[in-house]
């Protein structure tokens, strides 16, 4: 099976994320959770644009990428894995549990580093919430994020194998977690004890602070449950609550070029308005 997947990655990686994402699609047609704000053809052609340069940087910059560090890693005997003399499932499986972990907590990162929620934030600025948003990642943060992934497998020792099988699962965990989609409630609670469902991820996406500070799994729900950062629901309801980035989620934010530029530039926050005894509109 080891060798199946790393001989398979090519196009195994693509061929499920295609097919997850055209899925998704077409169940958030079927079966929308939320109105949209913004139109399809604003939104759409930004977030798949940004998608399609990340992936051009990554092939460019880092084209080993973390299954190639694994295989380095495994040459050398190094990784804290390899202490143990654990079966090859036993390997995969907590590889894939750890790589998930480590995930939530570069998330985590990337919210309470200013610094870096300035990368972060384009994802958030997107005024709708659906499987695209799932992809929007500013290339600097997708980058970093990258690196931060090798490091996690070459310091796990992470057999290749559980490393092609993290990729497509995070990649399909992150388009289902974003997804506009409508769950049958009973489905919603069962799916949550182990994954995060799309109700449950779109607290994140909250412009309540204390709501975009919370929910950051991407595939395990464990992870926000056991370190208190677990929010059952928005405050407003899933229907009544706001999702954007104040400032940044307007349709003119919605531009690949506007979202590029968006880490180095300051929030355009409508200015107070006076009127009638010498009150202020905001």
């Amino acid at each position: 099976m080891d060798r199946l997947l790393i001989d398979a990655e090519a196009w195994l990686r693509p061929m499920v994320f295609l097919s997850v994402l055209a899925a998704l699609m077409l169940a958030e047609a079927l079966w929308p959770r939320r109105r949209r704000s913004h139109g399809r053809s604003r939104r759409w052609p930004a977030n798949l644009g940004i998608l399609l340069l990340d992936a051009a940087l990554l092939r460019l910059l880092l084209p080993a990428a973390a299954v190639a560090t694994a295989i380095w890693a495994e040459d050398r005997g190094l990784g804290l894995l390899r202490w143990f003399d654990l079966p090859a499932w036993a390997a995969l499986i907590l590889a894939v549990v750890a790589l998930d972990l480590a995930i939530w907590g570069q998330h985590v990162l990337f919210h309470r580093v200013p610094a870096l929620w300035r990368l972060h934030r384009v994802h958030h600025a997107d005024g709708d919430l659906d499987a695209t948003t799932g992809l929007r990642f500013h290339p600097i943060e997708i980058l970093l994020s990258m690196a931060i992934k090798m490091a996690a497998v070459a310091l796990l020792g992470a057999p290749a194998a559980a490393v092609v099988l993290f990729e497509i699962i995070l990649n399909a965990a992150a388009i289902f977690s974003h997804a506009n989609l409508a769950l049958p409630a009973p489905l919603d609670r069962r799916l949550r004890a182990l994954l995060v469902t799309p109700d449950m991820h779109r607290v994140h996406h909250s412009v309540r602070r204390e709501e975009t500070d919370s929910n950051y799994g991407f595939a395990l729900s464990w992870w926000d449950r056991l370190f208190g950062t677990y929010r059952a629901a928005p405050r407003d309801g899933h229907d009544g609550m706001v999702i954007g980035t104040p400032g940044f989620d307007g349709p003119g934010e919605q531009r690949l070029d506007r979202m590029l530029t968006q880490p180095f530039r300051q929030p355009a926050l409508r200015k107070p308005v006076s009127v009638a005894g010498g009150r202020t509109l905001h």
